[in-house]
């Protein structure tokens, strides 16, 4: 079975747009999106609407929750900036999808455990960069099949019981390269491909400029970092 990876799109929803229909493109069969579908952007409820019509399996990222309590205080204070704007626009049914996302969540396929979760197993706030990345979190996770995002840098890393996925970011890439990015897992061939869309930055700039949220989301977005 072939299933598309999405995270922390952030609320970019031209991006998240532009992910789906490359992702159409590529006979994938069902999405999972590793957290952080809100914060910094200023399309809250447009993400989420599409999460929804696509039936995106999702769990909550710490931004997500941050959201959802109004709570900045384990963020620094630009990020708690976008925070506080995205929680006085959210409506009240895009409130009720965050409340109703899990910490993690596991799917079955091909006869192997895929687990989501937002930083790592031991803890939702741990980057795990891809040399962070041990097999000993496949044990925690009980799966063989583990689908990490908060990094935003993407990576696969293999072990002998199982390999690690980071699909990078839709919403926010901090890799160099600011295209949206995005994997595709085939469980059944064991192969994971990573790939990046472009999409209308300055148009997001320009919503951006327009909501009055912080210039260095603008800074970030056009320069992949």
């Amino acid at each position: 079975m072939r299933w598309g990876l999405i995270s922390d799109v952030h609320a970019n929803a031209p991006a998240l747009k532009a992910v789906l229909e490359d992702l159409d493109r590529h006979d994938v069969e069902r999405v999972l999106c590793a957290g952080d579908v809100v914060g910094y952007y200023p399309f809250p409820n447009e993400t989420i609407a599409m999460l929804r019509g696509r039936r995106i399996i999702s769990i909550r990222g710490n931004h997500d929750r941050s959201v959802l309590h109004v709570d900045t205080s384990r963020l620094n204070p630009l990020a708690g900036d976008a925070v506080l704007w995205t929680a006085s626009h959210l409506s009240e049914e895009s409130r009720r999808y965050l409340g109703s996302l899990p910490e993690c969540t596991t799917v079955r396929s091909d006869r192997q455990a895929m687990s989501v979760y937002h930083g790592s197993p031991q803890d939702p706030l741990e980057y795990v960069y891809e040399n962070k990345a041990v097999e000993s979190y496949l044990a925690m996770a009980r799966c063989s099949i583990l689908v990490l995002g908060h990094t935003h840098i993407p990576f696969v890393k293999r072990f002998s019981s199982g390999l690690i996925v980071n699909p990078g970011s839709v919403g926010q890439p901090r890799d160099g390269d600011p295209r949206a990015s995005y994997s595709i897992i085939d469980t059944t061939e064991r192969t994971v491909e990573n790939h990046r869309v472009g999409y209308d930055i300055e148009m997001v700039a320009r919503k951006v400029a327009e909501a009055g949220l912080p210039r260095w989301l603008l800074e970030r977005l056009e320069a992949g970092i």
